[in-house]
């Protein structure tokens, strides 16, 4: 394995520097300490040819001033919170908001905002870059201090392993992602609509007002939600099911049926024959599918265009602090958390 370094940028006067990950068969994952940002991951495609198969701006500046979440390490809780409110032991605790009224993706100052400290490990059959921050306790109105680890592991076997550690000084709400967008054409210039996605997945999370999650847990059976055999991107985006012409496309998370390190996703581009395949310990995921053109800033001298890339962000169900049956992601002092999710890279047979 190898590990090199080079400058990135500048942030609050202290030299941020990117950190890449090769193993034997070329696949790279190159990571910065700000936000534990992932700027890419290099793959070969069905002919050797290898290219950056991930969604992200290119300089420090319009990571911080845009702030797009590419790639981003996301907390201390992923997704919406309604009104940015919950209940722990008859106590309302109001967080801060930063999205009509809810909080979104940990707040105005979440992870992906944060400076973190970084270390590197070589073992002989993996890599990683480990990034560790402190969040203070009343930071985006969370209560306890928490301190998070994330492990970028990637593997000889092309697997990339995220793995997070945390453990707080109070109670508190942890449930965070890597909001990592694929585009496996290798081109951000092509959409992902001619992706295929298939889930282990029966159940998908409706949406509501302000993109909140309703707490109905529907049957996706025969519906557009349905990538229980693999399909196109397209079928679902561009179908007239009201909860995709809502938002544009996919912004929806999926009940996963399996834990551990069953296959859960499998992304694939017919084209380029790349093939992401994901297993994760958390209970879903949610597929985003860029529904929008961003024109607040250039990649590769264009805007990123609609349907750019896709997420797979594995998570708790959003909102789960307010729905009772989306899973528990209280954080008491006494525990540790752990957490692990896992992207293998490989080509279609």
């Amino acid at each position: 394995m190898d590990i090199t370094t080079k400058f990135f940028g500048m942030f609050q006067n202290q030299e941020v520097i990117e950190y890449t990950l090769t193993n034997s068969n070329g696949i790279s994952l190159s990571a910065i300490p700000y936000g534990a940002i992932v700027t890419k991951i290099v793959t070969p495609d069905k002919n050797g040819e290898k290219a950056n198969i991930t969604l992200n701006v290119e300089s420090l500046e319009d990571m911080v001033a845009h702030r797009p979440f590419y790639g981003a390490t996301i907390g201390r809780v992923a997704g919406r919170i309604t009104d940015g409110q919950y209940i722990v032991e008859g106590q309302q605790v109001q967080l801060d908001v930063n999205e009509k009224g809810n909080q979104l993706h940990g707040g105005p100052v979440g992870l992906d905002t944060k400076l973190w400290k970084v270390k590197t490990k070589n073992e002989e059959d993996h890599a990683s870059i480990i990034f560790s921050c402190k969040s203070l306790a009343g930071e985006n109105g969370y209560p306890g201090n928490l301190e998070v680890e994330v492990e970028y592991r990637l593997t000889e076997k092309n697997e990339w392993k995220i793995l997070y550690t945390a453990h707080t000084d109070a109670t508190t709400l942890f449930n965070p992602t890597n909001h990592i967008y694929f585009n496996l054409t290798g081109d951000i210039k092509q959409t992902i609509l001619n992706h295929k996605l298939q889930l282990s997945s029966s159940k998908y999370g409706m949406l509501g007002d302000r993109n909140l999650p309703t707490g109905v847990l529907k049957d996706s059976s025969g519906t557009a939600f349905d990538f229980s055999e693999s399909k196109l991107v397209r079928e679902a985006v561009l179908s007239d099911d009201p909860q995709i012409k809502s938002v544009s496309g996919l912004d929806h998370p999926f009940v996963l049926e399996q834990k551990g390190e069953a296959v859960q996703a499998v992304l694939s581009e017919e084209k380029s024959g790349r093939q992401v395949i994901m297993s994760t310990e958390e209970n879903s995921v949610v597929i985003f599918t860029h529904n929008k053109e961003m024109d607040a800033f250039q990649i590769q001298g264009e805007p990123a265009k609609q349907y750019a890339g896709i997420t797979l962000e594995a998570q708790t169900l959003p909102d789960a602090v307010n729905q009772s049956k989306f899973g528990n992601i209280f954080l008491q002092p006494e525990q540790t958390y752990h957490s692990q999710t896992m992207y293998r890279f490989s080509v279609l047979e």
